[in-house]
């Protein structure tokens, strides 16, 4: 069984690998996210039950480890320098005139890449495996991110190649959240009733700063290389065939990125790219221009500040005016209410803006938006419209101010502002716009997971009628989904078999899916684990909620209030007449004196022999614990096994016991 289980390892391994480089590089995905995770969980489990097959470089590595405790700062082998910028096209012609005068009137040529707005990061192979990823800091020295770079599943944990890579490459880039992921979190925290993110950069930003590298992996970042550190030996002398080299070892590089052989041709292709720009997956500000040749580059040498071979080319925000000609008000799956400004259609940045959003009653006063005002209109990170000022001496005469409604707009309800926010809140459970927005999330990728049930396809089934509760989706039939726009025979049986499907999705997953406020997955997985059962969170008290480890009593109320209210409790009725009744053994029992660890907060640290370490934490969990990720003095003990390094001596210095995985194992089991 051995010999075969490594063998399914490895060709999972490989065509994991595969997946993740037409995804995320080719942009030529050729399996479903439902098929991409069933091959990870399939290895998983492989190196669960086989632990002796465990590689630095697997797939399964890249899901988040435990948290760290605080970031190392490292120095970088070469310097990681800033680059001279110009919004004017002079400065750039005036950069070659000086390129050339330093290099004795040679032409150069040059590399024009797009400018990135993202994190500058620097990630270190050693013979083709990543052993180091890191912050540029001050450009001497930057923040260890290894664990949260592994996450990045644009970045090979091992690069391919037939012999040609060198034993030190250390590749310098941009670390950024796609516009797509950006917009999505940004919908998700204003139905929450969240203050959404400004930028996707500021994100990136923040989302590299996670000790928990669980976080980092969920926000799905993504890396451009764009240079180099330290390269040992230099394969080329060009640039450009450098970049040829990366796209061979499966390293990301930047769309667009030209060869130009005079600074004539680099200014056409960033004029070009001005108007393409905003088609790419992720924001840019400008165009870099580089000299090609290193041996060039180490003639020009560079300033106190910045190399004298590169300059970027930055575009001026675009901006434009129009005139608002309402406010619609949209609600959230949690009930919030959303301001969102109708203009007067308005190209900017590549696309044509007719809608903006508002965000809360503050954005509107601070404004100080009427109806038929001239506004400015920006995009946000050149992603998001948003509405940067009035041009008050354009307003109309007696144009009205922005008044907030006194009635949900879907379900005509009175709508209530939040006590000390700028948010306002339809609490009708039954407000049908609200179900709409919560099917849309039920079907989604980490509640159900049901692959053929799309936005489109949500809106169709409650317009008709067909879905008005989440069982009703159990009930559904192919013939009457025939009926429906653009659904075949075909399209219809896939859709009835996704549905089908989801029914083995986990008491954790449904419980996410209901659209409870405040209940994401994380906490959904919190109650699941310990009530074990939809009668169990049914039939709990607000105070049994509130007294689970993670769930404060705003949460606890919120969850109470669902499950003993006449939707609540009717939705779990009909969800067990469809046959959607699942369990979770629990992780808590009754009795805490059953349990050795009941209240303890527990930390596994270094390589241990009988179990894994996630497996032990199953354990600690299961038998009334916490597993933490850091020591401190209300540790209840520390399990070491080989290499335990920083957190064992933590441990001694703060007198915390400290256990072997035996004398743990001996512990955990019943007397």
């Amino acid at each position: 069984m051995g010999a075969s289980a490594k063998t399914r390892v490895e060709k999972l391994r490989e065509e994991l690998n595969r997946h993740n480089h037409l995804y995320y590089i080719d942009a030529r995905p050729q399996v479903s996210d439902q098929q991409y995770d069933r091959l990870m969980r399939e290895l998983v489990e492989l190196e669960t039950a086989h632990p002796e097959f465990a590689a630095a470089d697997s797939p399964t590595q890249r899901v988040g480890g435990a948290p760290i405790e605080s970031f190392v700062t490292i120095e970088h082998r070469v310097p990681m320098r800033s680059i001279d910028n110009t919004y004017d096209e002079a400065e750039v012609r005036a950069f070659d005139e000086r390129v050339r005068k330093n290099l004795g009137g040679e032409q150069p040529a040059y590399v024009v890449e797009p400018k990135i707005d993202g994190v500058s990061g620097s990630i270190r192979y050693e013979n083709g495996l990543m052993v180091l990823a890191a912050t540029r800091g001050d450009g001497r020295r930057g923040d260890d991110i290894t664990a949260q770079a592994r996450t990045i599943r644009s970045l090979p944990l091992r690069l391919h190649g037939d012999g040609d890579i060198p034993a030190i490459l250390e590749i310098r880039g941009e670390v950024y959240m796609p516009n797509a992921v950006f917009q999505q979190l940004n919908k998700e925290r204003a139905e929450a009733g969240e203050e959404t993110y400004k930028n996707p950069r500021n994100l990136t930003t923040g989302t590299l700063k996670q000790l928990d590298p669980k976080i980092t992996a969920s926000r799905k970042l993504q890396f451009i290389s764009h240079g180099l550190g330290q390269v040992e030996p230099l394969p080329t002398d060009s640039y450009w065939d450098w970049i040829q080299l990366l796209k061979r070892w499966h390293l990301p590089v930047a769309e667009k990125t030209s060869f130009a052989e005079t600074i004539d041709e680099a200014l056409k292709i960033i004029h070009a790219f001005a108007t393409e720009r905003g088609s790419l997956a992720y924001q840019t500000d400008g165009m870099v221009v580089k000299v090609n040749s290193f041996a060039q580059r180490e003639r020009l040498g560079a300033t106190t500040k910045a190399p004298r071979w590169v300059m970027a080319y930055k575009y001026q925000a675009e901006q434009m005016q129009t005139v608002l000609n309402g406010v619609d008000w949209q609600v959230g799956k949690g009930g919030n209410l959303t301001p969102v400004a109708r203009l007067e259609p308005v190209f900017l940045a590549g696309t044509t803006v007719s809608n903006a959003t508002l965000h809360n009653l503050d954005q509107i006063r601070r404004l100080d938006i009427h109806y038929g005002d001239t506004i400015v209109v920006e995009k946000a990170g050149e992603v998001i419209p948003y509405i940067s000022q009035v041009v008050v001496e354009l307003r109309p005469p007696k144009a009205k101010p922005i008044e907030p409604p006194t009635v949900c707009p879907s379900c005509g309800s009175k709508v209530e502002k939040e006590e000390d926010t700028p948010y306002l809140r339809c609490n009708n459970p039954a407000c049908p716009a609200q179900f709409r927005e919560k099917l849309k999330w039920f079907c989604g990728r980490n509640q159900m997971d049901i692959e053929n049930v799309g936005e489109a396809l949500v809106d169709q089934l409650v317009n008709t009628g067909l879905v008005k509760t989440f069982a009703d989706l159990y009930r559904l039939k192919k013939e009457p989904l025939m009926d429906l726009e653009r659904i075949g025979e075909k399209s219809a049986q896939n859709v009835v078999d996704s549905i089908d499907g989801s029914r083995q999705q986990g008491l954790e997953r449904l419980l996410a899916g209901l659209g409870i406020r405040h209940v994401g997955n994380r906490v959904a997985f919190v109650l699941a684990s310990h009530f074990g059962s939809l009668d169990a969170l049914a039939s709990a008290t607000a105070e049994q909620f509130s007294e689970v480890h993670e769930i404060g009593d705003v949460i606890a109320e919120c969850v109470h209030a669902f499950f003993h209210g006449a939707l609540g409790i009717s939705t779990v009725q009909e969800l067990k007449e469809v046959g959607l009744d699942p369990r979770m053994e629990r992780t808590v029992k009754p009795q805490a004196g059953e349990l050795p660890f009941a209240g303890m907060s527990i930390v596994v640290t270094g390589s241990m022999e009988r179990f894994t370490r996630p497996q032990i934490e199953a354990m600690i969990v299961r038998l009334g614990g916490r597993a933490s990720g850091s020591i401190s003095k209300k540790t209840g003990f520390l399990i070491a096994g080989a290499d335990a390094g920083s957190k064992l001596d933590k441990a001694k210095a703060l007198g915390v016991e400290v256990l072997t995985e035996e004398a743990f194992l001996a512990r955990a089991e019943p007397h």
